[in-house]
């Protein structure tokens, strides 16, 4: 995949479409990814103890790698990912700037 962990993403599809957040796992199997505080969901939580409440908490669910474009840390603007090889190394590089990221 070309997002990694703790890139910053924008989304560009889907209810959270125009917001930005720092990736916190990859699903590579499954091509999708956690974005922090993009794609809540409400979990409802039992009580462990007796005598303790039960909760509704807010998770933040996978979402599919292919609505998100990743933040170029020098230009600053969201773009695709492009591979480049020199010699044995291999990094990504920002299709707009084509700097190396």
């Amino acid at each position: 995949m070309k997002i990694h962990k703790n890139d910053h993403v924008l989304i560009i599809s889907g209810k959270d479409r125009g917001k930005t957040g720092k990736v916190l796992s990859v699903l590579s199997e499954k091509s999708k990814i956690v974005v922090e505080g993009v794609n809540l969901r409400k979990k409802c939580v039992r009580p462990k103890k007796s005598g303790e409440k039960g909760q509704i908490i807010q998770i933040t669910a996978p979402l599919s790698s292919s609505n998100v474009k990743v933040i170029c840390g020098k230009c600053g603007k969201a773009s695709r990912m492009g591979y480049k090889i020199n010699g044995d190394k291999k990094y990504r590089i920002c299709k707009k700037c084509k700097q190396k990221i």
